[in-house]
This record gives C-alpha cells, sequence and structure tokens, in this order.
C-alpha cells in the first residue's frame, strides 16, 4: 500500500493569445493557471475521491499524481521517492475508452497479465479477473458487443490483474446511464475492500464521491485549490439521507457554492 505527496504543487500553461478572464502568473501576461499551491497527503490503501466543478484541473492533477505531466512548481512522493515519470506499477484508467478493439474482452485482460510467466496460471487469473467483474460468459465478445458498462468492467479487471500499487481512474463512470453507473459505484467499492489498493478517483459528482470514498478532496474552481480534505470513516453500504452524511452532503454543496440545488 503506497502513501502519496504532493508538496506545493503549481501548474501554468503558456498561451499563444491571451484569453480574456483566465488568471495569469506572476503578471507575466502569458501564462494562466491550473493549479495553485496543492498539497495533500493521502494514506495508503485509501480510497480518495477527487472533487470538483468541471474544467478546474482535477484530470491535470491526476496526471501529475501519476507521473504523466510534470507540475510547474512543487513535487509529487510515493512512498518519500519523487514521481519523476509513470510507473508500470501504477496503472491509469482514462475518461475515454481504453480498450483494444481488435482484441476480445479475455485478450484485452490479457494484456495486463502478461507479466505472469506459467500459461496456465496466467489463464487461471484472466477467468477470474473477468468472473470477478462479473463478465462470464462475454469473454469472447469484442468491444463494440459489449455495453458500456461492460467495457468498463473490462478496462478494471485489466487494470486490477497487474496487481497496481496505485490505480488512478479519471471520471471512468462519466459515459455510463444512471443505473449502470449504480453498479459500477457497487462494484468498484468491493474491488476496493477486497484488494485495498491506494486509489485516486476523479469526479464530479458530489454523491458518487460519497459513495464511494475514504476521503473526499474537493477543489475550487479554476485555478484549483483545495477547499477541503475530508475523511470518510463510514463503513459501506451507505446511505446519504441519514444522520452525518447528509449533513456532510450538504456541507460539500455549500463548499462548492451549490446552495440552490439541495
Amino acid at each position: 500500500m503506497r502513501e502519496l505527496r504532493a508538496e506545493g504543487l503549481v501548474k501554468a500553461y503558456r498561451e499563444r493569445r491571451r484569453i480574456p478572464g483566465r488568471p495569469r502568473l506572476g503578471g507575466t501576461g502569458a501564462d494562466y493557471l491550473v493549479l495553485k499551491d496543492i498539497n495533500l497527503h493521502l494514506k495508503g490503501g485509501e480510497f480518495t475521491c477527487i472533487l470538483g466543478p468541471s474544467g478546474c484541473g482535477k484530470s491535470t492533477l491526476l496526471r501529475i499524481l501519476a507521473g504523466f505531466d510534470r507540475p510547474t512548481s512543487g513535487r509529487v512522493l510515493i512512498d518519500g521517492e519523487p514521481v519523476r515519470g509513470p510507473s508500470p506499477r501504477h496503472i491509469f484508467v482514462f475518461q475515454e475508452d481504453g480498450l483494444f478493439p481488435w482484441m476480445t474482452a479475455r485478450e484485452n485482460v490479457a494484456v495486463g497479465a502478461r507479466f505472469i510467466p506459467d500459461p496456465a496460471e496466467r489463464e487461471r487469473r484472466i477467468r477470474e479477473y473477468l468472473d470477478l467483474v462479473g463478465l462470464e460468459g462475454f469473454e469472447e465478445h469484442y468491444p463494440h458487443q459489449l455495453s458500456g458498462g461492460m467495457r468498463r468492467r473490462a478496462e478494471v479487471a485489466r487494470a486490477l490483474i497487474t496487481n497496481p500499487e496505485i490505480l488512478f481512474m479519471d471520471e471512468p463512470f462519466g459515459a455510463l446511464d444512471f443505473v449502470t453507473r449504480l453498479q459500477m459505484r457497487e462494484e468498484m467499492v468491493n474491488v476496493h475492500l477486497m484488494f485495498e489498493t491506494t486509489l485516486l478517483f476523479i469526479t464530479h459528482d458530489i454523491d458518487e464521491a460519497l459513495h464511494l470514498g475514504d476521503r473526499i478532496v474537493v477543489l475550487s474552481d479554476r485555478p484549483a485549490e483545495v477547499k477541503a480534505n475530508i475523511s470518510l470513516p463510514f463503513p459501506h453500504p451507505r446511505d446519504l439521507g441519514s444522520g452525518e452524511l447528509a449533513d456532510l452532503r450538504r456541507e460539500i454543496y455549500f463548499l462548492m457554492g451549490l446552495h440552490a440545488a439541495l
């Protein structure tokens, strides 16, 4: 289980032309801020949801934490070691479909299992993980033959079979219908309880974060700052309409300026 720290993260981009309303960095007139002094301490084995409005820089932050992008200043540490780039032990699930369209569900999951040297053990693990995410009977289907939820399940299986130390997920359920999204939430809770992988999950859905997270990091609008870092010591399944969770839900709505939505 890996512990992750972000210290003083700033991310600014150089733009070719001035766009009115964008905050500038240091009065240069050329750079604009996406992230502003982000500090985080995420414990190993936690399911952390990073919550914020659309376009605030959540995905940029996740890419920096995973080593796919570099901050303008500040640093990311995993177990005290600086992150200098992506790692095969840290798996990223993107917003878009990431399955290879010319491969079946089984073959896609097998990509993550190629490190297992024994062929019989490799096939056993592939079947195990396909069954775990509810794809038994769909192993030989191609992505275009699977529903959106099934494709997401296959991606989760491919990620988990690598036994990742950290799993980064960038709004993985954003394109799913409401019912499938609820089903995937329950499956992710069960998967996390089973594997206890350190998991960072991007969302702009308050209820999704409350359903899933051991911790919620609330970001402001751009340039993103940490508005709150909230621990959720509540067992699963969770009833968002009861007691402390209902109060916390109301608090997060107010933090995000959504008073009229309550």
